[in-house]
Order: C-alpha cells, then sequence, then structure tokens
C-alpha cells in the first residue's frame, strides 16, 4: 500500500504532516511512501532526509494519482478545493478539516467517493492520547503565546535588581487553561512573570497549581461546565456577563493577558469587552489565541495588531505553524501512531467502525457521511455502523 505525503498548498502554513523519522518507522509497516518534493521545506527536512528514511520523491500530481492514503496537515481552503477536485473513490485523506465548524466540506468529499479521517475529531481516551493533534498543537500555541506577548510588552517578564533599581517582575494572567493554557502558564513562570490563571471548569484548579501559577476564583456557579471530553461547554449569556463583571478588577491589574477559551465547532466566547479593555492598564498586552473563531477579546482582528485606549490586542492565526520544525515533529508523530492502529504489519488498511477512534475520526467513507456528529449537524437521519472496510 502507498502512502502519500502532499506539501501544504497554503502560503501560510509551513508545517508538514510526516518527517523523516516518521517515514522510517512507517516503513517498517510494509508501506511504500511516497513525498511531494519539496514538502519538508518550510519545516526544515530535505528531499534528500526524505530519500535516506527511505521515502520516493515524487511531484505532486504522482502523489494524487498513486497513493492509497494521503496525509495533509489542513486539508481546507485552497487545498481542500484541489483535494476535491482530484481525490479518487476509495482513496483515504488524514488531515485537519474542522469538521464541526464546515459540515457542509463532509458533502463535498462524499461526493468523490473518497475516505477522510478528521484529526480534530480524535477522542480524549487514555488510548488516543498519542493522536490527539489538538494537545499537541496547543501545547505550541501557548508556548508561543508568551513569547509573542513577550516581545511587544513595554516591559520585561522577571524581577531584576539592578544597580538602577529593582524592576518589579510582570503579571501575567491566563483566561482559560486548557493545553494551551497550561503551557502559557509554565511558559511565563518560567520567564520569571507572576503568573494567575481562570478557568471555569473546577477542575482545572488542581492544574493551575502544577504549573506554578495561582488559581483566580470568582463568586460564580461551576456545575456543567465541562464536557465528558475535557473541553469546556458553552455556557450563557447571563453567565458570560456575570464573569465579565467579576473579571474587571482581575483584569485592571495586568500587565500580560493571554486567552484560550474556544468551544470546538462554535465561535469563541467573548471574555474581555471593550470597556474591561478601557480599564485595564496602558502597555498592556492581550494574546487572544482564539483569533481565528472570533476572539475572546471584542477588540481582537484576525491577523491584525489593534491599540485601544493604550492596550494591545493581537489576533495572530495558525501560531503553531510559527514554531514549524518541532509542530511537524509532533504532527507527524500523532499521524504515525494513527496509521499504526489502522494498518496492519502487512501494509494493509483496515477500519474497524467497531473501534471508537475510528467511529469518531472517520468522516466520510466511500460516498457517505458516517460520522455521527456531523450527520447530526447537517440534518441527517443516523445509520448503521459500516462494516469493518479495507
Amino acid at each position: 500500500m502507498k502512502l502519500g505525503l502532499l506539501k501544504e498548498s497554503q502560503a501560510d502554513e509551513k508545517r508538514v504532516a510526516l518527517i523523516p523519522a516518521n517515514v522510517t518507522r512507517l516503513i517498517k509497516k510494509n508501506l511504500q511512501i511516497l513525498v511531494e518534493s519539496g514538502a519538508g521545506e518550510s519545516a526544515g527536512f530535505s528531499d534528500q532526509q526524505y530519500q535516506e528514511a527511505g521515502a520516493i520523491i515524487t511531484p505532486r500530481e504522482q502523489v494524487f494519482e498513486q497513493a492509497d492514503i494521503i496525509t495533509v496537515v489542513n486539508c481546507k481552503g485552497s487545498q481542500f478545493d484541489e483535494i476535491k477536485t482530484l481525490a479518487k473513490a476509495n482513496q483515504l485523506f488524514i488531515g485537519m478539516m474542522d469538521p464541526l465548524a464546515h459540515p457542509d466540506n463532509a458533502t463535498a468529499l462524499a461526493a468523490t467517493g473518497t475516505t477522510a479521517i478528521a484529526l480534530e475529531l480524535v477522542p480524549r481516551i487514555t488510548r488516543a492520547q498519542s493522536m490527539d493533534i489538538l494537545s499537541s498543537m496547543a501545547t505550541i500555541a501557548g508556548y508561543k503565546a508568551v513569547l509573542l506577548a513577550a516581545h511587544k510588552a513595554p516591559r520585561m517578564f522577571p524581577m531584576m535588581m539592578t544597580a538602577a533599581g529593582t524592576l518589579k517582575p510582570a503579571r501575567a494572567f491566563i483566561m482559560g487553561v486548557g493545553v494551551a493554557g497550561l503551557q502559557a502558564c509554565a511558559t511565563a513562570k518560567r520567564l520569571g512573570a507572576v503568573v494567575e490563571a481562570y478557568d471555569i471548569r473546577p477542575a482545572a484548579r488542581e492544574q493551575i497549581l502544577s504549573v506554578g501559577a495561582k488559581p483566580v476564583e470568582l463568586d460564580l456557579e461551576t456545575e456543567n461546565t465541562e464536557t465528558k471530553g475535557g473541553y469546556a461547554t458553552e455556557q450563557s449569556d447571563d453567565f458570560i456577563k456575570r464573569q465579565q463583571q467579576a473579571m474587571t478588577n482581575v483584569l485592571a491589574q495586568q500587565d500580560i493577558v493571554i486567552t484560550t477559551a474556544a468551544i470546538p465547532g462554535r465561535k469563541a466566547p467573548v471574555l474581555i469587552t471593550t470597556a474591561m479593555v478601557e480599564g485595564m492598564k496602558p502597555g498592556t498586552i492581550i494574546v487572544d489565541l482564539a483569533a481565528e473563531t472570533g476572539g475572546n477579546c471584542e477588540l481582537t482582528r484576525l491577523d491584525e495588531t489593534v491599540v485601544h485606549n493604550g492596550v494591545t490586542i493581537l489576533g495572530p492565526s495558525n501560531v503553531p505553524g510559527t514554531a514549524a520544525t518541532h509542530a511537524s515533529q509532533m504532527y507527524g508523530t500523532n499521524i504515525e501512531n494513527l496509521l499504526k492502529l489502522l494498518v496492519d504489519n502487512d501494509g494493509q488498511l483496515h477500519l474497524d467502525f467497531d473501534d471508537e477512534i475510528v467511529r469518531d475520526t472517520v468522516v466520510v467513507h466511500q460516498g457517505d457521511v458516517v460520522n455521527a456528529r456531523i450527520r447530526s449537524l447537517l440534518g441527517m437521519p443516523d445509520i448503521a455502523v459500516p462494516e469493518e472496510a479495507q
């Protein structure tokens, strides 16, 4: 069976779905691996490295023509349009598709007769942790958010005692402590800031303490704030309004604010209003990691720097892609572990729909939208689980 690796076609995407080390290990599964020329260059991996790992370097059209399985980072935007056009029946595509926000794309893929796996849908269960690309990419996003803030801030993070006087440490506040938020806490702490953090989930308190930050606790009800998969649930407008009121005084004391609150497939909740920004100190930096889904700050503009009342708001997109080498290493390992589940030692593909990981991640299969969550979003009736596919 042939596994194909495409170069990302979006200009701002520097990651690659597999690195040479993944190729070396996957070849042991009796897979022949086709790599589009230049696929890894932006992430720091040359064609020669892929060849030395055992891959065959080939033009893009040959990957589409010959590969049984094709791996990408982003199966969306212009690259999705290309895949939709060139995909063949019985091919398997694996990549990020943002299917909860764009369920109609599943219908378009189903029309090609192909099979597609959306990596964002990997269930948050112990057995699937090594395949969880959302956690991998969030780790990098949290780290890089702090560095972005440090670069823009008019002050340094650590306390310093100098001949010219004592410099007070910066105060950093992290809103939302999933994987990205916890990494942001840890990174800000390592840089010397005084770090506080808040999350609506009660279980987050111990996690905040574990990375050296101080939990901020608000007098709000916290029942039903977490999904089975560990994500924060969407809250009522009344809850968010009371949360904003309680948070105003906390924000007024900060030098750095990093927001990470996101709900899969939904618009990001607004945690910081314009009025709250106007109550913050001039020189404060806000890094909004939810900018791609609307932003946690009311003033956030995607890929723009907004200055309002002396407060700077950054709304970066594709933050993990700015650390393309390590992001590709983590992403590639996630895909490798998934492929080890799907492909046997003879290099044959088996999709066992009795397996929770397969059932949750396969969006379309041979002409049908088969994922229950996506079918529900599309208003489709339930269907029987497909038999194991080879």
